[in-house]
């Protein structure tokens, strides 16, 4: 009997029609293998359709390089504050840190998962009280698909006068109250790692409000060159442009996105279906009522702490040798199996299990204030993040994952309760 195919969470899927090559082969025939070119500017046409409301988008060469300039351009400077979520994948926070300012982390409201509003104008008050100033900007985060409370959030920026960059890198085609997520804010931050909705292999996007900010946006990611003959430049800027290369994938994975955005809430619905009489299991869903309109980029549950799970007196036990989930590049061995914030013994018992049955699951992010690189940064908590960590996990959904492969991962995570 041959070995069970390995359930990915949301693995890179072309278009059957092969488009992604078509336009790569029209870069190599033509020997548009730069930064710029045909596709660079038809992939940005083809999201500025996309994402509609009127924006203008530049393409970059990572969604981490557009929460970067989305700060520099919204003024964010050295000594300044900026307010962002703290349940939240990294590259929300570090690019903060690039500048030289300080996230100010902010903790989530339990039926999104994403930034309490009114803990975020609690943290505005007491951040004007302690520091004299306000925070430069706001970066609300669609975790992993689902969308914040866009029209809070932007009434309580706009009541203090902050900009608002909002990191849709998880949320592409995702929208709150019929709005496509990254279209609310001053600026909005879209991704195409290999993993997301649509990739082009590396890669991400900044939308901007209208022409002039475009223009900004794109001198700093061309290392900002005067037009002069020779380079001259009167600020610093980045080498962040999109490769056409990468550019000719986008173009063809835009002829596929609607399907893709389809079978990630196909795949939601079975989960829901399947998980809803398992006691202990529940799957995380979108608020009730229609104004939630969620991509379900990864399908998420919680574990019950008194679920017992096959296996979970082990857990912990051995030191992992490498990450968890994705290419991990070059890997620090941890020199201890346990940290002071980690999911439940049961959670790391059924991840194990999973992974022991071909299937690719992972604990959700830890949240930001309880890692070790930003201890002591201002924090506004309320524990939601700590505890959904604690009993939280991502499951497949990505375009290769099929009907049959959702009941079979039903039936490993059934299987692996006991009693």
């Amino acid at each position: 009997m041959s070995e069970r195919k390995r359930i990915y969470l949301c693995l890179a899927h072309m278009s059957e029609d092969g488009m992604e090559q078509k336009y790569v082969k029209e870069a190599f025939d033509t020997n548009w293998v730069v930064p710029l070119g045909p596709n660079v500017n038809g992939f940005e046409a083809d999201l500025e359709k996309f994402v509609g409301e009127n924006k203008r988008v530049v393409a970059l060469s990572s969604g981490t390089a557009a929460v970067h300039l989305g700060l520099l351009a919204a003024g964010v400077k050295p000594g300044d504050e900026v307010l962002v979520q703290s349940f939240t994948f990294c590259a929300s926070t570090h690019p903060i840190t690039y500048l030289g300012a300080t996230p100010v982390l902010i903790d989530s409201e339990p039926d999104t998962w994403n930034m309490d509003p009114e803990l975020l104008e609690a943290a505005i008050k007491d951040r004007i009280e302690k520091t004299g100033k306000k925070p430069a900007a706001i970066v609300p985060v669609a975790l992993y698909g689902m969308p914040y409370k866009a029209d809070r959030i932007m009434e309580i920026a706009n009541k203090y006068g902050i900009p608002v960059v909002e990191d849709a890198a998880e949320g592409f085609g995702s929208k709150y109250k019929g709005q496509t997520l990254g279209t609310f804010g001053k600026y909005g931050v879209l991704s195409f790692n290999g993993n997301k909705m649509i990739t082009t292999s590396g890669g991400g996007a900044l939308i901007t409000e209208d022409e002039d900010h475009w223009r900004e946006i794109m001198m700093y990611a061309t290392q900002y060159r005067e037009s002069y003959p020779y380079y001259q430049h009167e600020k610093i800027g980045y080498n962040y442009r999109m490769s056409n290369i990468c550019a000719g994938i986008g173009r063809g994975q835009m002829t596929v996105v609607n399907d893709h955005l389809a079978h990630h809430k196909h795949v939601q619905k079975l989960y829901e279906e399947l998980l809803k009489d398992v006691p202990g299991i529940h799957v995380h869903s979108q608020p009730a009522g229609g104004d939630y309109d969620s991509n379900y980029w990864l399908c998420t549950i919680t574990i019950d702490e008194d679920v017992k799970i096959k296996g979970q007196e082990n857990a912990y036990k051995t030191i992992v040798k490498g990450a968890v989930g994705g290419a991990a590049g070059v890997i620090h061995m941890a020199e201890s199996a346990t940290t002071d914030c980690q999911p439940n013994d049961n959670v790391e018992a059924l991840r194990v299990l999973m992974d022991q049955a071909q299937i690719e699951a992972r604990p959700v992010w830890k949240p930001m204030h309880k890692q070790p690189c930003y201890k002591g940064v201002p924090c506004y908590l309320n524990g939601v993040s700590e505890a959904i960590f604690k009993v939280g996990m991502c499951l497949p959904a990505g375009p290769y994952v099929t009907e049959e492969d959702v009941k079979y991962i039903v039936e490993t995570i059934k299987n692996a309760i006991v009693g």
